[in-house]
């Protein structure tokens, strides 16, 4: 039986396989073998076709992290970042959609539940009331940039299913650590030194690492406050 859960899965395994371009009513309604009318009577036109993939992927990521169900205000960042990575790895069409959502639909389902997911840890972290946007947004601006660059990067990359797989992965690395290696050592010394871990880095540890640099600054910025006996911190 057809539902607007069955009809959101055939959306994301159409984004998947062949790209935003590719998700049109009629499109999805050969794949269903079903008429348009069904999908527009359970979802609606494309754009809410569309926006019902991205709540769907965001929000069944972000559910799997079990944010407040243990672990520390840092493991619960972690968690909820390395999701949002893992999505759009997997789905390479979600970077730009994601981004799109958090900067120019705040009042929106996705917004809401990335700002919920990252920001509430805030509080145990120490961060005053008045810091809890601007600390949450600089962590949300990572992730999207983060994330997006990772999306654009070529065949193979990322981990991703790409055709090339690791081996285009390690070739395209090879070739740029090699161009890196290549460059004037009086012009480019730093870049230089650093051809050899740029053809051995992985994406996600070091999108793992920006997120525990922020958090380092986070937690200096905001050092726990010794209580004094019959004492109470404020944020």
């Amino acid at each position: 039986m057809l539902s607007r859960e069955r009809i959101v899965v055939a959306a994301v395994e159409l984004l998947d396989t062949a790209g935003e371009g590719a998700l049109t009513v009629r499109t999805l309604s050969e794949r269903l073998a079903t008429g348009s009318g069904a999908i527009y009577h359970h979802v609606g036109r494309r754009n809410e076709l569309l926006q019902a993939a991205i709540e769907t992927v965001i929000g069944d990521a972000l559910a799997a992290t079990g944010t407040g169900a243990g672990g520390t205000p840092e493991d619960e960042v972690r968690a909820a970042a390395l999701a949002l990575f893992d999505a759009v790895t997997e789905h390479p069409w979600l970077a730009a959609q994601l981004a799109v959502q958090i900067t120019r639909n705040p009042w929106g389902a996705v917004t809401l539940r990335v700002f919920e997911s990252i920001g509430r840890p805030m509080l145990a972290l120490g961060v005053p009331r008045r810091d809890w946007f601007a600390t949450t947004s600089t962590l949300v601006h990572y992730i999207l940039g983060a994330t997006t660059q990772n999306s654009q990067a070529p065949q193979g990359a990322g981990g991703g299913a790409a055709p090339g797989g690791e081996a285009g992965r390690a070739e395209f690395l090879d070739a740029a650590a090699r161009a890196w290696q290549d460059v004037d050592p009086g012009d480019y010394p730093f870049v230089r030194a650093i051809a050899g871990q740029m053809r051995e880095h992985d994406d996600r540890r070091q999108f793992r690492t920006g997120i525990d640099l922020v958090l380092k600054g986070i937690t200096a910025a905001h050092p726990p406050v010794k209580k004094s006996r019959g004492a109470r911190r404020v944020p």
